[in-house]
């Protein structure tokens, strides 16, 4: 039985998607699956900014699919691409990896020792796994399988019958020629532009324009295998087709309707695969708001194969906290992969679906994920007592359920920089892991770690690789003697007020009242007191109350919240540092 969207999701970008593919599906093709699509190039590592290319339509296609409509989500794989440069940070590439330039992305050899056979199919994998993870239901199609298989035969047939209109369309935006060096880097870097765009792919040119004319398909050749070829005869009534390869010279005489080694150039790929595969919604990026780009072009270029442009929201980029924007043909920046050894599938979902395409967000791999953890369980808890605003109900139903369920969770979810804290104390040891959590609630006390995972996971996932070593917590093993003798009265009468409340207050809530109850007694007031009672000299005088106990316990002016901190030290210990 389909599910039915909450009437308070109404007031959310993906609902107001989902009404307008709708009613544009019934039009175009009533009765059918209504059809969105994303293009995922896998020259490289798929990164985060790739990733809302797919989560984009994917929770469009979800809120169709709870208001009981079939809906196919289409995965082009634009495997079939050139190889355009040898990305940096992939492990076993170098410079000689340049020889293969030029080949499709499935003839290429995967980087040293994958288990996969080709370039492309190593990357895919990781996307795919992730995907999975983030409960992400996709039909998959690799262009090297369409192409070579001859699927698109009369759809390149159709497009070089009606070359000179393609051609028409797009000499209204070529601009007027430069030197052939300022036009060649201006090619590559537009290339580069629509490669981080992620819709697709990019081309480094937009036809085969030789002494015979312009013809929006370009061979690989038969000797190299590259696509650095030229056009120079064709034949609309035969079908056969010349070309010459500028690589090595190789010149080869085929028939077109029998040749399936070669594909349409991008600017007309694109618009063709809307038309053939009836597509109603694919966003693209921010880069195809220009005139002339891919999306734009492509509106003209698809009436020509009978079909018509998708509705298309235009995406912002994704960053990464302390990061400039990602490119995945540079190398280096974070997968969906690496995202997911950090964060639980529901809090990545939700960085996507609570901004609109158009707004830009980061995701944080530094210190503010605790801070957006902080923030999910605050919308969590909301959510829960009912008191959530509907546009954010909807986001957080989108980031924990699909149409077909909900994603697995943490049983027990304990706050992330609690976990993180832990983590980086015990360095991972289970043990210690569970006297700790144990302890921070005695009237509710963890029973197994299975818990709080995959939480606790991630948690430490985070502080093992994205926290720098001069960071992490090392507790003393011995007293700071020179510390302790150099401490005048108030500040001894503070340790022994914390040490005295120790085994009363032996719990997460217990020990935070504790650590800001001392300042608080020491100065005649009461533990209970709030802010609005007090002195401003108070919240001084607590940063240096606990300035003091970090340097007693771990060597630093900071470190984890206290009160995790002294569970996970352990009591008698506490009291050894301390000096009691």
């Amino acid at each position: 039985m389909p599910i039915v969207a909450q009437s308070t999701e109404t007031t959310d970008w993906v609902s107001r998607f989902a009404d307008e593919v709708i009613e544009e599906s019934e039009r175009r093709a009533p009765g059918k699956p209504v059809v969105v699509a994303s293009g995922l190039s896998p020259s490289g590592p798929i990164h985060l900014g790739n990733l809302r290319e797919v989560m984009t339509p994917h929770l469009v296609a979800d809120e169709i699919r709870r208001r009981g409509h079939e809906v196919r989500h289409l995965i082009s794989w634009d495997d079939y691409d050139r190889y355009r440069k040898v990305p940096n940070g992939v492990e076993g590439t170098d410079a000689s990896w340049a020889e293969h330039i030029g080949k499709p992305l499935t003839s290429v050899p995967a980087p040293a020792g994958s288990p996969y056979p080709n370039w492309a199919e190593h990357f895919k994998a990781a996307m795919i796994a992730s995907l999975a993870e983030l409960g992400v239901e996709f039909d998959g199609i690799s262009q090297t399988a369409q192409y070579t298989s001859g699927v698109y035969r009369e759809q390149i047939l159709h497009a070089m019958k009606h070359r000179g209109d393609i051609d028409a369309i797009l000499e209204q935006y070529r601009t007027k020629k430069a030197p052939a060096k300022k036009q060649q880097q201006k090619a590559v870097d537009a290339a580069e532009l629509e490669a981080e765009a992620g819709s697709g792919a990019a081309e480094e040119d937009d036809g085969s324009s030789g002494s015979a004319g312009y013809f929006p398909y370009k061979p690989f050749c038969g000797a190299c295998g590259k696509d650095l070829t030229t056009v120079t005869a064709y034949d609309d009534d035969t079908t056969e087709l010349t070309y010459v390869c500028t690589e090595d010279g190789f010149t080869e005489t085929v028939l077109l309707s029998e040749f399936n080694r070669g594909k349409l150039v991008w600017k007309v790929d694109w618009p063709m695969r809307w038309a053939y595969e009836g597509v109603i919604f694919e966003p693209s990026g921010v880069d195809h708001s220009s005139p002339g780009s891919s999306f734009q072009v492509g509106g003209q270029i698809v009436g020509i194969f009978g079909g018509e442009r998708p509705i298309g929201p235009m995406y912002a980029f994704v960053g990464i906290s302390g990061m400039a924007k990602m490119s995945s043909s540079k190398g280096g920046v974070p997968t969906p992969a690496d995202a997911l050894q950090i964060m639980e599938p529901q809090l990545l979902r939700w960085l996507y679906a609570r901004r609109r395409p158009n707004q830009s967000f980061k995701i944080a791999f530094d210190q503010e994920i605790q801070r957006l953890y902080d923030e999910w369980d605050k919308l969590d808890a909301k959510v829960a007592d009912g008191s959530a605003l509907p546009a954010d109900v909807a986001a957080h139903s989108r980031a924990v359920r699909t149409a077909a369920g909900e994603l697995p969770r943490t049983p027990r979810p304990l706050p992330y920089r609690t976990l993180a804290s832990v983590a980086d104390i015990t360095a991972g040891a289970e043990d210690q892991t569970l006297r700790i959590l144990g302890e921070l609630d005695p009237a509710n006390p963890l029973s197994t770690l299975d818990e709080v995972r995959p939480r606790l996971d991630k948690a430490e996932a985070w502080i093992n690789t994205h926290v720098p070593a001069d960071q992490r917590t090392i507790v003393r093993d011995e007293p700071d003697i020179d510390l302790l003798k150099s401490l005048d009265e108030p500040a001894r009468q503070s340790l022994r007020l914390l040490v005295d409340g120790l085994a009363d207050h032996w719990s997460l809530d217990g020990l935070s009242h504790l650590v800001y109850g001392v300042p608080k007694v020491q100065a005649g007031f009461s533990a209970e007191a709030t802010a609005k009672e007090l002195p401003p000299e108070i919240k001084t005088a607590q940063r240096t109350f606990f300035a003091l106990l970090y340097h007693l316990l771990v060597s630093r002016d900071t470190g984890p919240r206290l009160p995790t901190l002294l569970l996970a030290v352990g009591q008698e210990r506490v009291r050894s540092l301390l000096g009691e």
